[in-house]
């Protein structure tokens, strides 16, 4: 997994910004950042034991929220305002480990003036597909940035 520039988020240098997936400053979540991936959207990532569900396994919840997390993200970026997450659906393919290096991509799918539908996929170090998401989000008025 190579290096690239990260996305700065709208709202990342907020002092009141705490979200627990991608806050900088939050102490108790995860941090993840983001890069370009073509049109989609990315973060890599690797959990320690706080975060498992079963010895060593990440806990399939917290693999949910990195891929919503990218989802949404991605959809700030691109219709340039907040969604929210209407449906989640995953397919949990193989065991996300702790300790070991994963990456999500996110791609939009989809987009009405109401909703936006989106997919992600966790893969490992050698590009095999460990889980997938599917998510429709609804956007929220631009005031609400």
């Amino acid at each position: 997994m190579t290096t690239v520039a990260q996305i700065a988020l709208p709202w990342s240098t907020r002092a009141d910004h705490h979200c627990f997936g991608c806050a900088p400053g939050n102490p108790h979540g995860l941090g993840l950042t983001f890069t370009a991936e073509g049109p989609g959207l990315r973060t890599d990532f690797a959990l320690g034991h706080h975060y498992e569900s079963y010895p060593d396994v990440v806990h399939g919840g917290i693999v949910a929220l990195i891929c919503d997390e990218t989802m949404g993200n991605l959809i700030v970026l691109r219709a340039d305002r907040p969604a929210v997450t209407t449906s989640l659906r995953m397919r949990y393919v193989d065991t996300v480990h702790t300790g070991l290096p994963y990456r999500v991509t996110a791609a939009l799918i989809s987009r009405t003036p109401d909703l936006i539908g989106a997919v992600a996929d966790v893969t490992d170090a050698h590009d095999d597909l460990v889980a997938s998401a599917t998510a429709t989000y609804h956007p929220l008025p631009r005031s609400a940035s």
